[in-house]
């Protein structure tokens, strides 16, 4: 009797997987995890799929699942403990947290590739994927050409280990120019709401790091920044487009190929010890020169010689 119970208690199990995830006969199964449901992920995702076709993993061969938990650690850690259940060829996490976690957490055997990961200056031994790490300096200098910003206040969410590391790397490179920098800690959009009004009257520039939670608010934040006549700057993707008046940006599609050659490495069993961590190779120096003129800046010819787009 507990022979049968037992074997009913592990069907049982095995049902439940399966409408979670679709019990597989592919060759090759690819499960993929992101930080948050954000456009950038979603367009690297995309880039990653079809350029990982062309190495000859396709839907035909190759079952790719793919989950976007609540932006939480708990939530992410129940998505990794489901893949490892899964056993998949591989995971691939896209951003800093949920790639931090799943390195953690992965069953023994699984390899784990990150995607948009902004790495820290000398990333752990054994981190692979590709990083979207970019040269803050550049965006802290270039807005220092346009004005000596004095009091620059910085946006980050402590709970993503990419918005950390560019809060240092800003208050580094800031404090080699002269300036004063205001942390404003948002996890929330309560935070957030808190920490701009606290900003709007304490500083005369802000940076606006790589978060879940401010990427979402981003636009938000634009709009309070624009009524103080305060400008924006920001690493984030499409960040010029909504308003910041300087970005510097990855491109997101050049993230999920460089990860689909990765990848294409790993499943032919390469290990991930042995790969090294793949940096952009196009970052984009992007000017706003509507809203320059909107809050009556004038932009350097340097500035706009040293961009690579410039909004007009």
């Amino acid at each position: 009797m507990n022979i049968v119970m037992l074997y009913i208690t592990a069907l049982l199990a095995l049902i439940a997987m399966c409408s979670s995830y679709p019990c597989h006969a592919a060759d090759k199964v690819i499960a993929a995890i992101m930080s948050s449901d954000q456009p950038r992920y979603r367009e690297a995702h995309s880039a990653f799929v079809k350029s990982l076709a062309t190495h000859g993993y396709t839907q035909s061969n190759t079952e790719i699942i793919l989950q976007a938990p609540n932006p939480d650690q708990l939530s992410w850690s129940n998505t990794i403990r489901k893949f490892n259940a899964y056993q998949p060829d591989l995971i691939v996490a896209y951003g800093a947290p949920a790639a931090m976690l799943a390195m953690k957490e992965a069953s023994k055997g699984i390899p784990v590739m990150a995607i948009d990961i902004y790495a820290a200056e000398q990333p752990a031994r054994g981190t692979c994927g590709v990083s979207s790490r970019v040269p803050m300096v550049t965006l802290i200098k270039t807005l220092q050409d346009i004005r000596p910003y004095r009091r620059i206040g910085v946006i980050y969410n402590s709970r993503e280990s990419g918005s950390k590391r560019q809060l240092e790397d800003v208050k580094k490179y800031a404090g080699q120019h002269g300036s004063v920098i205001v942390e404003a800690n948002v996890a929330s959009v309560a935070a957030l709401d808190n920490a701009l009004a606290t900003l709007l009257d304490k500083v005369d520039a802000i940076v606006v790091t790589e978060s879940g939670i401010v990427y979402r608010q981003f636009e938000r934040i634009i709009s309070r920044a624009r009524t103080h006549k305060i400008p924006v700057v920001s690493t984030m993707p499409d960040a010029a487009e909504k308003g910041a008046l300087i970005s510097l940006e990855i491109d997101p599609q050049e993230q999920g190929r460089l990860g689909a050659e990765l990848a294409a490495r790993i499943l032919q069993g390469a290990r991930t010890e042995s790969l090294s961590l793949i940096y952009p190779r196009r970052i984009d120096l992007i000017v706003n020169l509507r809203f320059a003129r909107e809050m009556g800046l004038v932009i350097p010819f340097p500035v706009l010689d040293s961009a690579t787009r410039i909004l007009k």
